[in-house]
């Protein structure tokens, strides 16, 4: 059986897009700066948790723009550049991450707590596209 690029499934008529976006994903390689963990919890909610030891709430943007998350990190405080350090082991480089969401993902909030950034994601599904029973007449 061959496969068409466009169509891989006869079952996902349609998708075209979708399969060029995972074609091009696998193209580019998320950066490795700042790691980060995904963390489902149940079949709607999901925890996007980035470890940005060093930065405080004033250096970091979060922005959603339609279905781009992006998350920025700027070291805003010159004191620490004015510092004479020996080492310096815990990075302090500016970073910009984009996490490209799934219709109906939305942004419920944002915490940081112990140099983890959590940013939370909710499957927000609206009533008219939920499955609803049709009741079959006489």
């Amino acid at each position: 059986m061959t496969t068409n690029i466009l169509f891989p499934h006869a079952s996902f008529l349609g998708f075209d897009n979708l399969f060029q976006q995972l074609e091009r994903a696998k193209e580019h390689q998320l950066p490795p700066y700042p790691p980060c963990n995904i963390v489902k919890h149940g079949d709607s909610k999901i925890d996007i948790e980035m470890a940005v030891a060093g930065f405080s709430m004033q250096d970091l943007d979060i922005e959603c723009d339609k279905n781009i998350l992006s998350i920025k990190g700027l070291k805003l405080n010159a004191a620490d550049s004015a510092r004479d350090y020996i080492h310096q082991g815990i990075s302090q480089k500016k970073f910009a991450r984009k996490f490209t969401l799934a219709e109906h993902i939305e942004v419920t909030g944002a915490t940081l707590v112990d140099g983890i950034l959590t940013v939370q994601l909710e499957h927000i599904v609206p009533e008219e596209l939920k499955p609803r029973k049709i009741t079959i007449q006489q």
